[in-house]
């Protein structure tokens, strides 16, 4: 799996059909479902989670520069931790730095909590068009619940797939395959570029779209009837 797929912050329309093996997007077809990643995809606040662990890395003697913690800043926080420091901490140690961490996150980047532009009228229309939507994120229930009780979003969201939900987390697509389990759906991707450029994803052959936000009128496809 590519090192992109890592941090890929993904919309995963489900049941999308295409009549042509290019990825054309007057060809997509009646959307099903919606699948959510979460930092990065719904809330533009991933500096702040690479901020964060900078600091508690170099605290604890990591001498780790930003650009690396940006490329481990990926999967479950105990992971990330074990990477770094191997064998150091205990489950339990590791689980209070993780929950000491996210609580520094939350109260810096409360003050900025904010769906990414045109998010809120996205999930409104996907609603009126009774379309299921799911969160399939290696991000704690703590962070998630942060995100859906901060910004009044719960009601969208039918599945809930979170860190503590799976055994493998990102960039194991464990996250995605329960999360299209319990739609029942398949998937294909649409990108947002919070982290990366188009080019990072030539390899791939899902990717219904890119987009910069949820202004995008490319997403109007995504409501259509077959």
């Amino acid at each position: 799996m590519s090192e992109n797929w890592r941090h890929a912050s993904c919309l995963k329309p489900a049941n999308c059909h295409l009549s042509t093996a290019n990825i054309q997007l007057k060809t997509m077809m009646h959307t099903s479902a919606f699948l959510f990643d979460l930092n990065g995809t719904m809330i533009n606040d991933m500096d702040f989670h690479i901020r964060a662990w900078h600091r508690i890395l170099n605290d604890l003697g990591a001498n780790i520069g930003m650009e690396e913690v940006k490329r481990e800043c990926y999967g479950k926080n105990g992971e990330l931790l074990e990477r770094i420091f191997p064998g150091r901490y205990s489950e339990e140690e590791k689980d209070t730095m993780s929950y000491a961490k996210e609580a520094a996150y939350q109260q810096e980047f409360k003050p900025m909590l904010k769906l990414i532009d045109g998010l809120d009228s996205f999930l409104e229309q996907a609603g009126q068009h009774k379309i299921q939507m799911a969160i399939g994120s290696a991000a704690i229930m703590y962070n998630i619940d942060f995100v859906l009780d901060g910004l009044n979003i719960r009601r969208y969201f039918s599945t809930i797939v979170s860190a503590e939900s799976v055994k493998e987390s990102k960039p194991h697509p464990e996250t995605y395959l329960l999360c299209a389990e319990q739609l029942g759906a398949g998937m294909r991707c649409v990108v947002i570029n919070t982290m990366h450029t188009e080019d990072e994803f030539t390899s791939y052959q899902n990717i219904e779209c890119f987009i910069d936000d949820y202004h995008d009128k490319q997403l109007l496809k995504l409501f259509e009837k077959p």
